[in-house]
């Protein structure tokens, strides 16, 4: 989709997967999953000349959250995730920070995203689907041929559930029916790691 601008960076200290999502007519912007390294991230977004109107956390996990502040506070973007991950914004212990050296304390969320709602970022639609199993809470965002899938499915690989919150038996059940079920020639833009699509995962992923 031509309309589309997208760059990956690797950020913050578990190499999470941050996305800097924008609208190459109008140049509004999203920022997905700022995990860590705002000045980077911020630097990024200035090299767009994007607009940032929205911050979407997939999850509320500290590695996915933790330039949230910086972000919004230099952007003035609403920060949207999932009502059931939103109490992880903004306790250390629940979003795993408190177990390291620095507490991550997110600002609130401003708004609360729900399976079936669109993101809007200029003529880009993505579509909200509640993937819980990594977290209660977790989403991806669908859309342009593309799946920002956070946590829940990478390459050859699946979302942990060994954390509060966490099943696997659901973590499963959300890819089967949300995700491995799009068009295989979908992109799936993981949380962590590389790149792969829908048919790749469909057909040799070993946890489904």
């Amino acid at each position: 989709m031509r309309e589309i601008l997208l760059k990956k960076m690797v950020v913050g200290y578990f190499e999470t997967n941050c996305y800097l999502v924008g609208c190459a007519t109008t140049k509004e912007g999203v920022v997905i999953d700022p995990g860590g390294d705002p000045d980077a991230i911020l630097r990024a977004i200035e090299e767009m000349n994007l607009n940032i109107g929205m911050i979407v956390n997939t999850h509320g996990h500290a590695d996915h959250i933790a330039a949230n502040r910086e972000v919004k506070s230099s952007t003035g973007a609403e920060l949207l995730i999932h009502e059931r991950d939103s109490c992880m914004l903004q306790n250390p212990v629940m979003n795993l920070s408190a177990a390291f050296s620095s507490a991550v304390i997110s600002p609130p969320a401003d708004r609360f995203l729900k399976e079936g709602e669109t993101v809007r970022v200029g003529k880009i639609l993505l579509n909200v689907v509640h993937t819980p199993g990594h977290t209660e809470g977790g989403i991806s965002l669908v859309g342009a041929g593309i799946v920002f899938s956070g946590d829940t499915l990478f390459a050859g690989s699946v979302g942990r559930t060994d954390f509060p919150g966490g099943s696997f038996d659901l973590l499963v059940e959300s890819i089967r029916t949300k995700l491995v079920c799009l068009p295989a020639t979908t992109t799936v833009l993981p949380g962590h790691g590389p790149n792969t699509t829908v048919g790749e995962e469909r057909e040799s992923n070993p946890f489904l």
